[in-house]
């Protein structure tokens, strides 16, 4: 994409990455990335705000033909998606200085081997002169690594947010057009990566309140011309409470555990509760992660295979205690052949998740008429619980 012009002397230089399906070996990328750097030019200096991923440096170098001087490459974060064609620019401005937190010297020079004396850290609060484009770093630590910072240009109102309120989305427009597609993508990111920090989050939400901002420009995806529909948005996904929500990861191997699952859902939806579930075997386990974020239940639905959960739940097990969502509430629904410990191996393995186990539910085989019972009694139990908490 060639340089688009966000106001008077400010562009987006970066490339959209409409291929690409796996990001860091692990997180899906079902609508592709983007690569977000922005160049601001001042009466006196230029500054470049991050850069690309490698892969996609060729489309930097073309966005930066006609550029003839950059003085400060921004680094607000030392990922190679947004650092990593640092040393090209370095070679290609040979007088360009590098500006990052106090935490980000030591990585970049670690990561991606940059000279550290073309880096120059600058504190949090720091602010210096283009000419007529006055730039202002604000430490924003964890969103998601400890070194993150963002950058906001005074003169213009305009936050540059890095990860902050990014969103996985290859797209031709410069700024958000269709809120929905933009919320779905930029809750997932924020519930991939960010959702275990939203203490620290909501600390950094508070710092912004102070500043007035016209346009928030993340490095994934697209431009918010009306920022307070991410900001409200993050706000609830941070600090709001937890809706009137079960979420039930699943694996079922002879379909004992299937008809499980089948039975509790019906009998929580009559009782007015909502259900997302996710067989394991095929899921987006992004699409599990934005569920997550505002689930006050969490049911977990797995047969026994060798005395433990099935490798598969054992994994979404694992991603869960991770992710350190908002949940009140946790139990296991199964089934075993023989026996084992699989409700002893799963709540092990969630210390992370500060929720309130239920009574666990397990059938030798198919689900008898008490295992049915037991599951009303479960879903119950879950819609009395989630009424006590006014959950909506």
């Amino acid at each position: 994409m060639k340089p688009r012009q966000i106001v008077d002397g400010v562009s987006s230089i970066g490339a959209i990455d409409w291929d690409r399906r796996l990001f860091d070996a692990l997180i899906p990328l079902p609508d592709g990335t983007s690569y977000n750097a922005y160049l601001v030019r001042g009466s006196e200096k230029t500054a470049l705000l991050d850069t690309v991923d490698p892969a996609k440096q060729h489309i930097l170098a073309e966005n930066l033909a006609d550029v003839s001087q950059i003085d400060y490459i921004v680094s607000h974060h030392a990922e190679q998606d947004h650092s990593g064609s640092i040393p090209f620019v370095l070679s290609k401005y040979p007088e360009a200085r590098v500006l990052c937190s106090s935490k980000a010297k030591e990585m970049l020079i670690e990561h991606l081997d940059i000279p550290p004396d073309r880096i120059d850290p600058v504190e949090d609060g720091a602010v210096i002169s283009l000419g007529g484009k006055t730039l202002k770093f604000i430490y924003t630590p964890w969103v998601h690594w400890p070194e993150t910072m963002s950058t906001y240009l005074q003169e213009d109102q305009i936050l540059f947010s890095c990860d902050f309120f990014g969103s996985h989305l290859a797209t031709s427009d410069l700024y958000v057009t269709n809120e929905g597609l933009v919320e779905e993508a930029a809750k997932r990111y924020y519930a991939e990566i960010m959702m275990p920090f939203r203490t620290i989050i909501q600390s950094n939400l508070k710092v912004l309140k102070q500043y007035p901002i016209r346009y928030i420009a993340p490095s994934h995806g697209p431009v918010y011309d009306r920022p307070e529909f991410i900001l409200n948005a993050y706000w609830d996904w941070v600090a709001g409470p937890p809706k009137n929500l079960v979420v039930i990861p699943f694996t079922s191997m002879h379909d004992s555990t299937r008809r499980m699952v089948e039975h509790l859902v019906g009998a929580l939806a009559e009782r007015g509760v909502r259900v997302q579930q996710f067989d394991l075997s095929a899921t987006d386990l992004g699409k599990l992660a934005i569920a997550l974020v505002d689930a006050a239940t969490i049911v977990i639905g797995t047969p026994t295979v060798l005395t433990g959960p099935h490798p598969n739940t054992a994994f979404a097990v694992s991603l869960a205690n991770a992710l350190r969502p908002k949940l009140q509430f946790a139990t296991v629904i199964g089934s075993y052949g023989w026996g084992g410990k699989t409700v002893e191996k799963i709540t092990a393995a969630i210390p992370n998740l500060k929720a309130e186990l239920l009574p666990p539910i397990l059938c030798k085989g198919l689900p008898k008429d008490e295992d049915l019972r037991a599951l009303e009694e479960l879903a119950e139990t879950i819609a009395q619980k989630h009424r006590a908490l006014n959950l909506v």
